[in-house]
């Protein structure tokens, strides 16, 4: 098993380039099932996560060419996909169960097939995420709906999905997604209230109008989509990774360094660095990216997290690293999943001081952590381990970092450059 090695101590200092998002590529690459033309997407990370859900594209019947950047980098891949015909309108258990995101095929194949089956998804065990929401969307659409054998049925009624109006009791990001898709290609109006307003959500409206659909109020909370009869082939640049920044925000703020986030959108991360403001850090938007500079002592934060535009809860367990090493007592409080503090222990064996209760954690800054062998158990909770190894005291070892894989591109050599000491090598 591989395992990431860091001798921490180091302070971090330079420029670190931000790859597209990773929640983004994973919403963008399921609009290709709805056009027979081709569509390119730019600024392409290079994660398992993307790997993964380009593989179930294929075997839908899509046909991916993947080239490298056009500046020369080794970062922001291109990746052409064309679905001139659809294969197959199923998502097997096999390709689903390690990816949640893989979900977002539904809304694209029934509106354009009239049917798909979807097995029910896997992905980071951070808490329940079920996907009522999304089967609730396509109903208002005029889809039929079966749960049989661990897959989802849905059938479109005669001449296609048509428009309805799809009103969400609470957010949700994929669900929001997975209509969007839908509507782009259902007959008549869709209105959806309650919409999910996250930067991802805006990034595929950008590329859906790209393709010909007509989207009224992005950037909001009511979205209004006219459904076209077809979409036709488009290119789009992914944003940059709004939580891969703000992760190596954390790192120059643990470290005491100056890291110039290059490429890094501020539009999106609003909260995020008003956070690491409060918390004692200098932010600066510059011309090529934003920078993060220590220039003393961390603060105690009080946060709770929250649907777009409030705290991201995908950022809570980097902040938490951080703020383990604050002179006084934070508190951070997580709304979005029930589970999602299951870094806490392996902080703790660094020497944390956190106390967990129910859905509050309360974060006693200490003098020091200590290097120490810990298990990564999902994707951000990776990150924030190799956050806390980067200040130890000593050496520290992550295990399963399969799960950081997923959601950052070439961790170890990003690192590296800004001056840390971090390896990645093989294990029992």
């Amino acid at each position: 098993m591989d395992r990431i090695i860091i001798r921490g101590g180091r302070r971090l200092e330079g420029r670190v380039p931000i790859s597209g998002a990773k929640n983004a590529a994973l919403t963008l690459l399921p609009c290709a099932l709805l056009t027979d033309e081709p569509l390119t997407l730019t600024n392409l990370p290079r994660l398992a996560d993307v790997d993964g859900f380009g593989h179930l594209m294929n075997e839908l019947g899509v046909a991916t060419t993947i080239a490298g950047a056009r500046n020369g980098t080794d970062f922001g891949r291109r990746m052409t996909l064309t679905a001139e015909r659809i294969a197959s309108t199923t998502a097997p258990y096999d390709i689903v169960r390690r990816m949640r995101a893989s979900i977002l095929v539904l809304g694209p194949l029934l509106a354009r097939e009239g049917e798909a089956t979807v097995s029910l998804p896997g992905g980071c065990a951070i808490g329940n995420r079920p996907i009522d929401l999304h089967l609730r969307a396509m109903e208002a659409l005029g889809a039929e709906i079966e749960l049989t054998a661990g897959y989802v049925r849905a059938h479109a009624p005669a001449g296609g999905l048509r428009g309805g109006r799809v009103t969400f009791p609470i957010v949700s990001v994929g669900a929001t997604e997975n209509v969007l898709m839908a509507a782009a290609l259902a007959r008549g109006e869709t209105v959806i209230e309650n919409a999910a307003r996250e930067p991802e959500i805006t990034d595929l409206c950008h590329c859906l109008i790209a393709m010909g659909a007509e989207i009224d109020g992005v950037g909001g909370d009511r979205l209004v989509i006219q459904g076209r009869d077809r979409l036709h082939a488009a290119e789009h640049r992914i944003m940059p990774d709004r939580i891969e920044a703000g992760s190596y925000a954390c790192a120059a703020a643990i470290t005491g360094g100056d890291l110039l986030l290059e490429g890094a959108d501020a539009g999106a991360m609003t909260a995020i660095l008003d956070g690491l403001t409060e918390a004692g850090l200098t932010v600066t938007v510059e011309a090529d990216g934003i920078r993060v500079r220590a220039d003393g002592p961390l603060r105690p934060l009080t946060l709770s997290t929250a649907p777009f535009p409030a705290f991201p809860t995908d950022m809570q367990a980097q902040f938490m690293a951080m703020l383990a090493l604050a002179e006084g007592t934070s508190v951070l409080t997580e709304t979005i999943f029930e589970n999602r503090y299951m870094h806490v222990p392996e902080l703790a064996r660094m020497g944390a001081d956190i106390q967990v209760h129910g859905r509050t954690a309360t974060v006693t800054g200490v003098a020091r952590l200590t290097g120490a062998p810990v298990m990564a158990t999902d994707l951000r909770a990776s990150m924030s381990l190799v956050l806390a190894g980067l200040a130890a005291e000593g050496e520290t070892q992550v295990l399963r970092i399969y799960h950081l894989d997923r959601g950052y591109e070439r961790l170890e050599d990003k690192l590296s450059a800004v001056g840390a000491d971090i390896e990645r090598t093989g294990g029992d």
